[in-house]
């Protein structure tokens, strides 16, 4: 069985449409020639929609929250965060990550994300 078909109609065309969707957090705070720095608020049942990562980055939960994501492989994962926590990425040339994601807690999910302009890969446009 295709891991898409498991996925509601709404989310595939979603996934489809969204294939070059830059902006990888709720609010683009601040861009320099060398980095863009996002933050993310999800309340609990809401979702950030599906958005392709190109560039190295990194993101800090500033809150404990659960998540669940769809992955542009087909694959479902949830996670729980814990406050600070931080976790790194990067992307040769040519590769990239397609998610999004949903609070699947009770409380808002609160990130920082910042990409590094300076990538493998040249940013995607916003």
């Amino acid at each position: 069985m295709d891991a898409f078909e498991t996925w509601p109609k709404a989310l595939t065309e979603e996934f489809t449409a969204n294939q070059q969707n830059g902006r990888v957090g709720g609010k683009l705070v601040s861009e320099t020639e060398t980095l863009r720095i996002w933050h993310l608020h999800i309340p609990p049942g809401e979702r950030l929609g599906f958005h392709r990562h190109v560039l190295n980055y990194f993101w800090t939960a500033l809150v404990p929250g659960r998540a669940r994501s769809h992955y542009g492989d087909g694959r479902i994962a949830e996670a729980t965060y814990a406050a600070g926590e931080t976790k790194h990425f990067t992307f040769d040339a040519g590769q990239s990550m397609i998610h999004d994601l949903e609070n699947i807690g009770t409380e808002p999910l609160v990130f920082v994300t910042v990409e590094f302009k300076q990538s493998a890969n040249q940013p995607l446009p916003l």
